[in-house]
């Protein structure tokens, strides 16, 4: 259990890691829909390697476009290329960071696909099963009638009834089936292969400071987008507070109830308005809110918080009748 809530809060942590989460799933899932699918080659010369083909390219490219569709990278690598310069100049080397991050996550899925198709064997062998020289195998059926194209792409069909005591159809099997595995094993260890020299490599041609500072602000345009989201949802949400308010205080009759008013109830009150107020930022009208957001996208802030972080701060000092400080607060 422990580890189990481990795990949850690595996912949670920060947005890259939801990602990673995400595609796992997404790669899991493409082994269950395969483990759960039931294919049937149709054993028909014309028919065999189209079917074959679609069902090995066409689920990647779902699950690709799948990948895609739920990476966050994907809209802060888009909001990022399509916004104005306005008061932010724009950084290419951040763009291609967020979509090769959002290409290589979206890829796994269909990796995972085509490799479990691969070592499993059964639609390659509906593929290329009519491609196999039967002269290389004994106990080919002549007896039914057929063509030998025909024998063939029934291959993959085992309850055909031209195979009942043949030990022909089971041999070419395995016969495609090593060259499917030997496909795909050959396909796993490429890709570890180039991931390990692009790891080892990737120092060699690139400067580490330019990395860092490219993966500083592609973590920053996320969290500024988060941030910003949050605030807009707090600001709707005591804006919403405040419109209901209004309209029951001016349907309310012109009724006035004396009652006695607790001091502390007062204070409590007083400070929630505060709070509501600022969590208002002074914008208290849908022309004022449509502006902000429209000056969101149109004119980002500027990368320079000095004048906040370096705020004058208030001190106050006590001094004697002959002006020398006794004590002073900051």
């Amino acid at each position: 259990m422990e580890r189990l809530k481990l795990v949850l809060q690595y996912f949670q942590s920060n947005s890259e890691s939801i990602s990673n989460g995400v595609c796992i799933i997404l790669a899991l899932v493409s082994v269950k829909l395969y483990t759960s699918f039931d294919f049937n080659c149709p054993c028909l010369p014309q028919y065999n390697k189209l079917y074959s083909l679609g069902v090995m390219i066409v689920p990647p490219i779902i699950l690709f476009f799948l990948g895609v569709l739920v990476n966050r990278h994907t809209g802060i690598m888009m909001d990022e290329w399509l916004r104005p310069i306005g008061n932010r100049s724009k950084n290419p080397a951040v763009v291609k960071y967020l979509f090769s991050a959002m290409l290589q996550r979206a890829l796994l899925a269909p990796m995972v696909w085509i490799l479990v198709t691969l070592l499993d064997g059964k639609i390659f062998i509906c593929a290329f099963s009519m491609s196999v020289d039967p002269t290389l195998f004994s106990g080919l059926p002549n007896n039914t009638g057929l063509d030998v194209m025909r024998i063939m792409a029934k291959v993959p069909c085992k309850e055909d009834v031209i195979f009942t005591n043949s030990s022909f159809r089971k041999a070419v099997s395995r016969y495609v089936r090593c060259y499917s595995q030997a496909v795909g094993w050959s396909i796993l260890l490429l890709l570890i292969a180039l991931g390990a020299m692009g790891r080892l490599t990737k120092p060699c041609f690139e400067d580490h400071g330019t990395f860092l500072q490219t993966r500083y602000w592609s973590n920053y345009l996320d969290v500024e987008q988060k941030l910003f989201d949050e605030t807009c949802v707090l600001h709707a949400r005591d804006f919403a507070r405040k419109c209901v308010v209004q309209f029951f205080e001016n349907m309310r009759e012109d009724t006035i109830l004396h009652l006695p008013h607790p001091s502390f109830f007062t204070n409590c009150k007083e400070e929630w308005e505060d709070e509501e107020e600022e969590r208002l930022h002074g914008v208290t009208k849908e022309e004022q809110m449509n502006q902000l957001l429209t000056e969101w996208f149109d004119c980002k802030p500027e990368l320079d918080v000095t004048r906040i972080a370096h705020r004058p701060t208030m001190c106050v000092t006590w001094e004697d009748r002959e002006g020398r400080t006794l004590y002073s607060d900051v």
